[in-house]
C-alpha cells in the first residue's frame, strides 16, 4: 500500500512538473530594446549630499546614510562641518555650528525659507551659499526655484545655487 502511494504521488509531482514547465511561454530570440540608458544617476535615497568649502569655492560631497534624512537634518550635518576623512582631503566649512538646528518653511511658486538659529547677516556668502547649494540637492529632481535665508530678520534671498 504505501509503494502504491509513493508512485502516485510521484507521478502526480511528474505531472504538475510538466504542466508548470509548458505553462505557455513560448521560446523566443533575444528582445532588443535600443540603447541602454543614458545620463545623470538619481542620488540614492541613502545618500545626503552636503556643499562643503575646498580651495574656497563650493563643492559637493555625498555622504552614504543608512536611512533617509529630512532637510533639517541634512542642514544640521552641514553646520556640524567635515568628516576628519573630508577634512584630510582639504574640505572646509563656512557655516558655524551655531547655524544649527535650522527651520524650513516652504512658499508659494516652490520657493522654500531656511532659517538657520545664526542671524543671517552673520554669515558669509559662502555660508549662505553652502546652504542653498545644499537645500537644492536635497530637493533634486524637483529643485526649488528660489531660496531665502532668514534669521533674525535679516533676509539673505532669494537665491539658487551658483554651481547647478
Amino acid at each position: 500500500m504505501r509503494t502504491t502511494f509513493a508512485r502516485r504521488a510521484i507521478a502526480a509531482g511528474l505531472l504538475t512538473l510538466i504542466a508548470v514547465a509548458g505553462c505557455g511561454v513560448r521560446p523566443s530570440d533575444v528582445i532588443t530594446a535600443g540603447d541602454p540608458p543614458s545620463g545623470p544617476v538619481a542620488p540614492s535615497a541613502m545618500t545626503t549630499t552636503l556643499y562643503l568649502v575646498r580651495n574656497g569655492r563650493l563643492s559637493p560631497v555625498t555622504r552614504s546614510g543608512d536611512r533617509r534624512l529630512f532637510l533639517t537634518t541634512k542642514l544640521a550635518l552641514l553646520a556640524t562641518g567635515p568628516t576628519t576623512r573630508e577634512q584630510e582631503h582639504g574640505f572646509t566649512t563656512d557655516l558655524p555650528p551655531e547655524a544649527a538646528p535650522f527651520a524650513v518653511t516652504p512658499k508659494p511658486a516652490g520657493r522654500l525659507v531656511v532659517t538657520p538659529s545664526t542671524p543671517a547677516g552673520e554669515l558669509s556668502i559662502l555660508a549662505i551659499q553652502q546652504i542653498v547649494c545644499t537645500v537644492v540637492a536635497a530637493a533634486a529632481p524637483e529643485s526649488p526655484g528660489l531660496i531665502t535665508v532668514l534669521g533674525a530678520d535679516q533676509d539673505a534671498g532669494p537665491r539658487t545655487c551658483p554651481t547647478g
